[in-house]
C-alpha cells in the first residue's frame, strides 16, 4: 500500500461492484483498469467471508489493498488468504442458540443450513457457497418470523453485546463493528488524498458517509438507501445504472473529475 495513493476506494460487492445476478463484474472493467493506471486503491467491503474475499481480489486485481470482511466484523490484510480465527463465531452460535425458542426459531443462520441449501438461497456454486459458510466474525441470515417478533428477537440478543445489520438480502449478526469503523480506520493509516465510497443497501450508508465522496448504485431489487444530507452537498449521489455498470460510470465520473483519468488517456 502506499500512503501517497491519490484515491483510495471503498466498494461493497454484491449488487454494487457485482451484479447481482450474474456475479460478474465485467461492466466495471474499464474504471478499475483506470484506478489502476491512476495508482489509486481499492478496498473491497462486504458481507463475503475472508475465504470468499481472498479470492475475488486476487481476480478483480487489488491484492495489494486490504478487504474489509463480514460487514466490517473483520479484516482481510493485504495480500493475505485468509484471517486468524479466535472462535468469535463460535461464541456468536452459542449466544444465538441461547435465546429463547420461540425467537430462536424465526431465525435461519448460514449455520442453520447446508453447503447445499446456502447455495440455494444465494445463487452460488457449491464451492462458493461453501467459502460464503467459513465464517469467522459474523452469522448473515433470514428473519422468518413476524415483524413485531423481530424486535423482541434483536433485544434477546442484546446483552450478549450482539448487534445486526440489514443489508441487501440478509440480516447479519455480530459482536459488532460496521464497514465505517474499519473505513475510518484505514483512511488513519493510508491517508489517501480522496477517498470514495459504493454501495446500494442501508447498511452501506455509514461507509458513504465516512469519505469524501460517496456513490449510491441503484438497486431495483433491494430495499434502497433513503435521501442522505450529504446529496444536497454534492458529496453524495446516485447512480441511474444499477450494479457494475452504475459503479463504472460513477468511478470513472470522478477520476475525470478529479483529473486522475489523464493518467490512463495519457498513458
Amino acid at each position: 500500500m502506499s500512503n501517497a495513493a491519490p484515491l483510495l476506494v471503498f466498494s461493497d460487492l454484491d449488487g454494487t461492484l457485482i451484479d447481482h445476478e450474474t456475479y460478474s463484474w465485467d461492466p466495471a472493467k474499464p474504471a478499475l483498469e483506470a484506478l489502476r493506471a491512476a495508482g489509486a486503491g481499492l478496498v473491497l467491503a462486504s458481507s463475503k467471508t475472508a475465504v470468499e474475499m481472498a479470492g475475488l481480489r486476487r481476480d478483480i486485481g487489488f491484492e495489494d489493498w486490504p478487504g474489509i470482511v463480514e460487514n466490517g466484523a473483520g479484516l482481510l490484510p493485504a495480500r493475505a488468504g485468509r484471517v486468524t480465527t479466535d472462535a468469535t463465531y463460535d461464541r456468536l452460535r452459542a449466544a444465538l442458540d441461547g435465546i429463547p425458542t420461540d425467537l430462536r426459531r424465526h431465525f435461519k443462520g448460514f449455520g442453520d443450513l447446508s453447503v447445499a441449501e446456502v447455495a440455494a438461497v444465494t445463487g452460488l456454486e457449491l464451492e462458493k457457497a461453501r467459502a460464503a459458510k467459513a465464517r469467522a466474525f459474523s452469522e448473515p441470515g433470514t428473519w422468518t418470523g413476524p415483524d413485531p417478533a423481530l424486535a423482541d428477537f434483536l433485544a434477546a440478543l442484546k446483552p450478549e453485546g450482539i448487534t445486526a445489520q440489514q443489508g441487501g438480502r440478509f440480516l447479519s449478526l455480530s459482536f459488532g463493528g460496521n464497514k465505517a469503523d474499519r473505513v475510518q480506520n484505514l483512511l488513519r493509516d493510508i491517508r489517501p488524498a480522496q477517498s470514495l465510497a459504493l454501495g446500494d443497501a442501508p447498511n452501506d450508508i455509514q461507509m458513504l458517509e465516512s469519505t469524501d465522496f460517496g456513490v449510491i448504485v441503484f438497486n431495483p431489487d433491494g430495499s434502497g438507501i433513503p435521501h442522505l444530507p450529504a446529496e444536497a452537498e454534492g458529496r453524495v449521489w446516485r447512480t441511474q445504472k444499477p450494479g457494475p455498470a452504475g459503479w463504472n460510470e460513477a468511478v470513472l465520473g470522478l477520476l475525470e473529475r478529479l483529473g486522475l483519468r489523464r493518467t490512463l488517456q495519457d498513458g
